[in-house]
């Protein structure tokens, strides 16, 4: 099973220790540790981007610490980190144009829209996006909460 991380789940790992994330972050320790041969967890650049710049402005208004963007870095280097491509910007440019000829767009128009490129990264792999909100993602890709994988973990 390929999964990717969305900004939300990532952004939940990167602040461990906050009791509102202490779960998130045991069940992704323990995916990596026990399930290793059953899971390929990426973590995609467009989630990448879009937690780094959030945590560089709130650094920069000493809102967060260095710590946090270090973080990041350890799990950039601990999951399999999924680069851009063009044939992915190509694809997600497509969905794009497709969620607004269907009346479901992800976002505004003048936006570059994280979601259509992260569906895209998906669809690049094969992939489920663990994520905390479907609305948008689930009209290109299969999406799951990272609560329902730990429930299947167990008849892994």
């Amino acid at each position: 099973m390929n999964l990717l991380l969305d900004t939300a789940i990532l952004g939940k790992l990167v602040h461990p220790k906050r009791r509102q994330n202490q779960l998130v972050s045991r069940w992704m320790e323990r995916l990596l540790e026990q399930f290793a041969n059953n899971v390929q967890v990426f973590l995609p650049e467009i989630a990448d981007y879009e937690l780094r710049r959030k945590l560089l402005h709130l650094l920069a208004r000493k809102q967060t610490s260095f710590s946090s963007i270090h973080r990041l870095d350890e799990l950039a280097a601990l999951l399999d980190y999924l680069p851009l491509s063009t044939s992915v910007m190509h694809r997600a440019a497509q969905l794009w144009a497709d969620s607004r000829m269907a009346g479901s767009p992800t976002s505004a128009d003048v936006a570059l829209d994280g979601d259509a490129i992260l569906a895209a990264q998906a669809l690049e792999v094969g992939g489920t996006i663990v994520t905390t909100n479907r609305k948008h993602l689930q009209q290109f890709v299969p999406c799951q909460d990272w609560t329902e994988i730990e429930s299947e973990m167990a008849n892994w």
